[in-house]
């Protein structure tokens, strides 16, 4: 299973990775030729600019339209010369400055070895672009270059020659190469980031998915829907806010039977009919089981709260929904099976060594003692069982009882059922399956305690047993000459986990105390030490409804 599941996991997050691998490289590629396509234009632009603006700065330069460019060369005015030197110098961008005249003789040149010397190259043609000024790829002595042409003028308005501002194309080339440079680092480290990113999710996506295929996932949640709807209980899954995530039809039909289970989901539990019940029991980060509620009819039913929990903090929360007539039933038929068991166990143990005497009395002949001694147990089980089942028409509690007189002879313990005991569950209806509790609980204490002491033939251990019922009250007295309680633990003794007897003990008197008290009774106990002790439960409708 774990190998299944942790191929489950590979491969799932090797799809995500893959397709998040693929999809941040294309969009990073896409993205950076984009940005690199964008740059290259924008520096483009901004060189020709550049280039525009040098060149109409020298055209209207004060210092050049005062020499006579037609007749002169710069060489004749040395300031003229180191002016542009100097400008040249401190431009960026601009690889050669020249300025012909319209005698195609160069007056100014950044390689002044040139300035004197008849310009042989292309020939601006200001009419065609009806602009004193344009830019055109061409080559030159120096190369390919990206040339800038702007007209010159004198003082009177007349063309005397026009200026070049050069960059060359090598130098426009080693600018967009870096340009490209850049975004090829920059689209690397997105993308060994975003990889980085893409690792951390796609590991967060396979544990959200536990490890398995999201297939699966779909064909698990049908299997589990089928499976949730079959069952007789009530299924309902809230998450913190209180807002239902899931119910089955079985859930429907005990909380609001005229409303349909795809009316319920996304609802908040307090709008739907006896959705109080539930919301009071769902808020809690506490698995527990067996909780009794009742709904607005009033009638029980049982829920069993499980909270989700992720990281140790409660997400959402399971009620299980179990109704009372049903589980009651269930419960009363297997109580009662389990006590006739218990009973039937017990006597065959006591007929067993019954029979012991009577085949010891029958080898020593002693006919006459076996025959009384058969007659007497006979009389003395007959009146025994009788007398229970003529006082307690409930066969499970009957039964109960039955087998505990019989483990009352095995520990050499005398039961007895106190006279006039009388038992209907007409008379006030309890749960059999707690009546059973707590007699069971009571009696096995009372064993435990007589157990603990020694008898003697002037003082036996008894136990006495009392169960009285009538119109709308029942009372269950269980008295014993045991060890009885301290003043001390006298007050404990109904704690959790409370015992005198050793550790992991202590829960059965907790336990019949929470029964009988969520059923509206009341539970006493007196004790006296080395004498005995003696406990009271009383059920009776009007404490309950109190």
């Amino acid at each position: 299973m774990v190998a299944k599941k942790q191929t489950s996991l590979s491969k799932i997050q090797r799809k995500i990775s893959i397709s998040q691998i693929v999809l941040i490289i294309s969009l990073s590629i896409i993205l950076a030729a984009l940005g690199i396509l964008i740059n290259i234009k924008y520096e483009r632009d901004k060189i020709d600019t550049n280039l525009k603006n040098i060149s109409e700065t020298i055209a209207t330069s004060p210092l050049l339209i005062e020499h006579d460019i037609q007749n002169n060369t710069a060489t004749e005015q040395e300031s003229l010369v180191n002016y542009l030197d100097s400008l040249k110098k401190s431009l960026y961008g601009v690889d050669v400055i020249s300025i012909v005249n319209k005698n195609n003789q160069r007056f100014y040149h950044t390689n002044h070895s040139l300035i004197g010397t008849t310009f042989n190259g292309e020939q601006p043609n200001f009419l065609s672009s009806e602009k004193n000024f344009y830019i055109i790829d061409t080559n030159g002595p120096s190369g390919e270059q990206r040339r800038a042409y702007s007209a010159l003028y004198d003082s009177n308005g007349e063309y005397v020659g026009f200026i070049m501002v050069i960059i060359l194309t090598e130098h426009l080339q080693a600018n967009f190469t870096q340009i490209i440079f850049t975004y090829s680092i920059i689209t690397l480290v997105v993308i060994v980031v975003e990889l980085i990113i893409s690792a951390w999710i796609s590991n967060n996506i396979k544990k959200s998915l536990l490890g398995f295929e999201p297939n699966t996932i779909s064909a698990m949640y049908l299997v589990r829907d089928n499976i949730l709807e079959s069952l007789k209980e009530g299924i309902i899954a809230l998450n913190k806010n209180g807002t239902i995530l899931f119910i089955n039809e079985s859930a429907v039909k005990m909380l609001d039977k005229n409303n349909s289970v795809s009316s319920f989901i996304g609802k908040d539990i307090l709008e739907i009919n006896n959705g109080t019940i539930i919301k009071n029991i769902a808020n809690s980060e506490k698995r527990e089981f067996n909780i009794h509620a009742q709904r607005n009819d009033g009638t029980d039913i049982i829920v069993d709260r499980i909270p989700i929990k992720q990281e140790n903090e409660a997400i959402d929360t399971i009620c299980i929904l179990h109704d009372r007539a049903e589980y009651t039933k269930l419960m009363e038929e297997l109580s009662g099976t389990r006590y006739l068991v218990e009973s039937m166990r017990a006597n065959n143990h006591d007929f067993t060594n019954k029979l012991h005497v009577i085949l010891g009395l029958i080898q020593m002949e002693m006919y006459d003692k076996a025959t009384s001694y058969i007659e007497n147990i006979t009389m003395v089980q007959r009146a025994s069982i009788s007398k229970i089942m003529n006082s307690i028409d409930e066969p499970a509690i009957a039964a109960l009882l039955i087998g505990k007189t019989a483990r009352a002879a095995e520990l050499n313990v005398k039961f007895t059922l106190r006279e006039n005991s009388h038992f209907s569950k007409s008379d006030m209806y309890i749960p059999t399956e707690v009546l059973i509790t707590v007699i069971g609980n009571l009696i096995e204490n009372a064993f435990e305690s007589m157990n603990a002491k020694t008898s003697t033939p002037e003082s036996p251990n008894e136990l006495l047993i009392g169960l009285f019922s009538k119109k709308d009250s029942i009372l269950i007295t269980v008295d014993d000459t045991g060890l009885g309680i301290s003043e001390e633990n006298k007050i404990h003794i109904f704690e959790n986990g409370f015992s005198t007897k050793g550790k992991n003990r202590g829960t059965g008197l907790y336990q019949v105390k929470t029964m009988v008290e969520n059923l509206g009774g009341k539970i006493n106990v007196e004790s006296q030490e080395n004498v005995g002790s003696s406990f009271f439960v009383y059920f009776s409708k009007t404490t309950k409804e109190g």
